[in-house]
């Protein structure tokens, strides 16, 4: 089945809100096995829905609905539809008894604009909600499936996760749904990962590849579309297991977490503990370290070393490796061991993590923007440094900074390094 989200809303068109709707409802729509192939938005004109549903019925066979089942003149989404398939209205007598009783408590004058709420498409299913008034329609014609649900996520989600899923089950019948594996990798871009990954993208057909990039991170999601879980790991776990050998140093987890999460879940395995000495990231690698349930387990803390005075007073670097006539400066591999290594010993850790480098917005010590120091001693074994050239503003230099420091340390912690 394709589906098309149709949201409805002058105030979409204008910036005034952001359409959450339609992520939330394709991610929906495609774990019951349908595909989303247009999200269309179109303002509160009779005209223009109407135009929107001709355009629709076209390319897909459900049409789903967000936004104009209020009680205004402008909420005019079930008026055009009903006219449009030639049905009329009726009242959803639960509902308008729902609207009364809330007047009557609210001690309130009845509105009669309110039970425009209760209208329901003549012959449609109507779908509760449990959160707000206007009722949710669900009807089929002619080969084509129309589920039109609330604006408002509050009311939306319920509904769609309620009456509204239910109701596309019955439709489909006996059907196929989504499964997917959400692969994460770090330490390596988005194009380097693709290039990896090139004939498994070029030749796909089922299963199916999406690879979705942020600051610092790569997913892959790897999906297949089976009748249950048994079928989809069976179908999912060849390309799975040639993506794990192509990727191994890179590929850090099978499911939807962030490297900081992966890092936690292994040193708290291995009992192992953790400090850190930050400088141009800032106490990033640390907040997001304590993003993180359970944490303080491995995590001991760290020192935010900004200064050339602090690296020295707090932990221990050489006022000769930072400042002077031929020192290597505080942007350089020997000052980023020499952090980690202090660290180390100050807080009695079994590992330390260092950054130092040049976050911008110009150079310093005559060394270029994105140039960084990552540094990681470990009790019983030879501190070692990598050296990054980083691209981007600022901010993105401490993220992809702070990402390629956790991705150091969980090379080591799996025994990759």
């Amino acid at each position: 089945m394709r589906a098309e989200i149709i949201a409805v809303g002058t105030e979409l068109l204008l910036g005034q809100i952001v359409n959450t709707n339609a992520q939330y409802l394709s991610q929906g729509l495609a774990e019951l096995g349908i595909d989303v192939y247009y999200q269309t938005v179109v303002g509160d004109n009779a005209e223009r829905i109407r135009a929107a549903i001709e355009t629709a019925r076209q390319r897909a066979d459900l049409l789903v609905f967000t936004g104009g089942l209020g009680p205004t003149l402008d909420d005019l989404t079930r008026d055009v539809l009903a006219d449009y398939l030639g049905r009329g209205i009726e009242v959803h007598e639960p509902t308008m008894h729902k609207i009364e009783q809330m007047s009557a408590l609210r001690g309130t004058a009845f509105i009669e604009s309110n039970r425009r709420q209760a209208h329901l498409i003549e012959g449609a299913t109507p779908l509760r909600n449990d959160t707000g008034l206007a009722v949710g329609n669900a009807l089929s014609e002619d080969g084509t499936s129309y589920l039109l649900l609330p604006g408002p996520p509050r009311e939306m989600k319920p509904m769609f996760e309620n009456d509204g899923s239910a109701w596309l089950r019955e439709a489909l019948g006996e059907s196929t749904t989504l499964h997917s594996v959400m692969l994460k990798f770090s330490g390596i871009g988005e194009s380097a990962l693709e290039d990896l990954l090139l004939d498994l993208i070029r030749e796909q057909s089922d299963p199916t590849l999406a690879p979705y990039a942020k600051e610092g991170e790569v997913a892959v999601r790897v999906s297949t579309k089976a009748r249950d879980a048994e079928e989809a790991e069976r179908k999912l776990e060849p390309t799975l297991r040639e993506i794990r050998s192509r990727t191994q140093r890179y590929l850090y987890a099978e499911e939807d977490i962030p490297m900081e999460a992966a890092v936690i879940r292994l040193m708290t395995q291995k009992r192992l503990t953790l400090t850190l000495a930050e400088s141009c990231t800032g106490g990033m690698i640390a907040a997001s370290l304590t993003t993180v349930p359970g944490s303080a387990d491995a995590f001991v803390g760290g020192v935010v070393s900004y200064s050339n005075g602090v690296k020295h007073k707090l932990l221990g670097v050489p006022m000769a490796l930072l400042e002077g006539e031929g020192a290597p400066g505080a942007v350089s591999e020997e000052t980023a061991a020499a952090m980690a290594e202090g660290a180390l010993t100050a807080a009695g850790a079994d590992l330390a993590l260092s950054v130092t480098g040049v976050a911008g917005p110009a150079g310093v010590e005559g060394k270029p923007v994105g140039l960084v120091y990552v540094g990681l001693a470990e009790r019983g074994r030879p501190t070692r440094v990598e050296r990054l050239q980083l691209s981007g503003d600022r901010e993105g230099i401490r993220i992809r900074a702070s990402k390629r420091a956790l991705h150091m340390l969980w090379l080591t912690l799996t025994g990759q390094a």
